[in-house]
């Protein structure tokens, strides 16, 4: 079984993958997604959205790294994918399960399922431009808006040269509302003669193992959970040796994930990204909740770093530890 780390734009950045990837159970993740339209872009943005790619398209903790494209130009998206490959990346990932209305708007993620041989062009072509040794894998959802083509793109894919495809369960129009469609995800899995891994609503081993169940598939993506829980992987991978982690474990890391990110944003903006990552980790922790309501209100580092102190004496936590993480 492989567990990956899913590409959650906005979200799911350089440092999230450090972090999450280093806690460990992890085989594999993707970047957030490079917007391609019809131009040429220099190197510089290609190492900014991913600077493993400097570490041999790595995370610190060994973690292979996909490079994540999303359009609707095939050939812009193919000479995108060669240049990402020249810097380094192991594997091109294409993006056609975006929902944002922004994206689809612009001819990019979803939207594109509704012309299964346009997105067999893109996969072609992605696929024509890299060497043999670099892998094209892609994302879809079941459709834009119902489930009707979700076959229809597999079979595009899959027959367009990628090497393997995740599903999200679930239609454009869905959005993330419960439930995802695990059940199918399996026709998919019979059919095609690449890997299919699931994704989709997986927010503990017992939901990945109801997944397996209905889907039949047998590696998985993983988003959400992973934030709401972030050693879920190690749960999955270790149900008998894991003992499940505890807002002791879980402070510390958080409290080194903000010092990492102030000197990414201006003032106002520096709890920005940590308060994104509480929405989460609310529906696993009672302490997160308490936490949130304080830290929402909060707008410089100096009182955000006074309520991280002030935590860890109210719950006898030593904040240091997390720091070499």
């Amino acid at each position: 079984m492989r567990l990956l780390l899913a590409p959650m734009e906005g979200v799911v950045d350089f440092q999230m993958r450090q972090i999450l990837t280093d806690i460990g159970g992890l085989d594999a993740c993707v970047t957030e997604f490079l917007r391609i339209c019809e131009q040429r872009l220099p190197r510089r943005v290609f190492i900014k959205l991913c600077p493993e790619l400097e570490q041999q398209s790595k995370t610190q903790a060994n973690t292979p790294v996909a490079f994540q494209l999303l359009g609707g130009n095939a050939e812009a998206m193919a000479y995108n994918a060669a240049k990402a490959a020249s810097l380094g990346a192991h594997s091109i990932d294409l993006n056609f399960g975006c929902p944002a209305k922004t994206v689809n708007r612009n001819d990019g993620g979803a939207k594109l399922l509704q012309e299964p041989q346009r997105v067999h062009n893109i996969v072609k072509a992605v696929r024509s431009a890299v060497p043999r040794d670099i892998d094209v894998t892609a994302k879809i959802r079941l459709g834009f808006k119902d489930r009707s083509l979700g076959l229809d793109n597999a079979l595009a894919i899959a027959e367009g040269g990628a090497q393997q495809l995740v599903v999200h369960a679930r239609s454009k129009a869905d959005g993330y509302r419960p439930p995802a469609y695990w059940s199918e995800l399996r026709p998919l899995r019979e059919q095609l003669s690449i890997p299919v891994i699931a994704n989709g609503e997986i927010w503990s081993p017992e939901d990945l193992r109801r997944c397996a169940e209905q889907s039949g598939c047998v590696d998985f993506m993983i988003g959400r959970g992973l934030l709401a829980r972030p050693d879920l992987a190690l749960q999955i991978k270790n149900p008998d040796q894991h003992i499940p982690w505890q807002w002791n474990n879980i402070l510390p890391i958080l409290h080194s994930f903000f010092k990492k990110g102030l000197t990414q944003y201006p003032e106002k903006y520096c709890g920005n990204r940590l308060k994104q990552w509480f929405m989460y980790l609310q529906r696993s922790y009672p302490e997160a909740e308490m936490f949130f309501n304080k830290l929402k209100r909060l707008r410089n580092r100096i009182e955000i770093e006074d309520l991280f102190i002030q935590q860890a004496i109210a719950h006898d936590i030593n904040l240091d530890y997390g720091n070499d993480r």
